[in-house]
């Protein structure tokens, strides 16, 4: 509609054979959402095989001459508007874990964390890596130990609290964090002067970055600092007794229970698991 006078003729959108909508294709809507930072891919084909978006595109087109009559249709405003609702879609939708078994336990679960990643990208101000590290952890704690582990929002856990960690099992203060502070290596040695055992649970880089905090004051032998991945993946491997068999129908546990922990605790379902096989 860039360039064009209104009114609009909806047979201008048309393509000579009439039975589709002009420029309408997957790579059409990637470039768009390109330009607004949303790489995901929204559709294949881009809505161009389906012929009722012949009848959707002569209804919207009238709906623009509608708009043309009270004030100029700002289309800029409008393609916001539309890259909005993209994000509203994709935010709706639950992360998906591909069992792949061309492909190690880790990287299924490194690609996992990779979707929450990237949707953090695209919604600012949203931690959702963070959360789902939360959450998968404590789904873990809870089918390992078999007790009553209490869990919380992921807002929760990061805002000031008299909690000694995350979790808190036997002797163990586990802390789950994408990016370790100075903060919180004091609150480890706090953990260790009442007597508890700090373990944080990181990234593949939030790693480095926690034992280097610990090497500075002087700690960096006292505290555990596990991966996520390998967090989850060792003991998995251990509950199955290594059995490809085994090892999926824990993950399913194990994805069960972090639903539950996310229906329980948070208000965005969207941090939901699905399972792909």
């Amino acid at each position: 509609m860039r360039g064009r006078s209104f009114p609009l003729d909806p047979r201008e959108f048309e393509t000579p054979s009439g039975g589709q909508v002009a420029g309408l294709g997957g790579g059409a809507v990637r470039r768009i959402l390109n330009d607004h930072g949303i790489t995901r891919v929204l559709s294949s084909e881009g809505g161009r095989t389906s012929r009722g978006n012949m009848d959707r595109m002569r209804l919207y087109v009238g709906l623009m001459n509608a708009i043309s009559q009270w004030c100029e249709p700002d289309i800029d405003l409008i393609e916001g508007y539309w890259v909005q609702r993209v994000h509203a879609y994709f935010a709706a939708m639950p992360f998906t874990l591909r069992l792949d078994p061309s492909k190690s336990l880790r990287a299924c679960l490194r690609a996992l964390l990779s979707q929450a990643l990237e949707r953090q990208r695209e919604a600012t101000g949203t931690m959702y890596v963070g959360a789902m590290m939360q959450h998968l952890v404590g789904a873990k704690l809870k089918l390992v130990s078999q007790i009553d582990v209490p869990m919380h929002g992921h807002a929760v856990a990061d805002a000031p609290t008299n909690r000694t960690a995350d979790f808190a099992l036997g002797d163990a203060a586990i802390h789950v964090t994408t990016a370790p502070s100075a903060a919180l290596i004091d609150k480890c040695a706090s953990n260790l002067s009442s007597g508890l055992r700090p373990i944080i649970v990181t990234t593949e880089d939030g790693a480095g970055g926690a034992r280097a905090l610990g090497k500075q004051v002087g700690v960096e032998d006292r505290i555990d600092v596990l991966e996520l991945e390998q967090f989850l993946a060792g003991n998995i491997y251990e509950r199955s007794a290594f059995e490809k068999t085994l090892r999926f129908d824990f993950v399913r546990q194990l994805v069960d229970c972090y639903n539950d922990i996310v229906a329980e605790t948070e208000t965005d379902p969207s941090l939901k698991i699905e399972i792909e096989d």
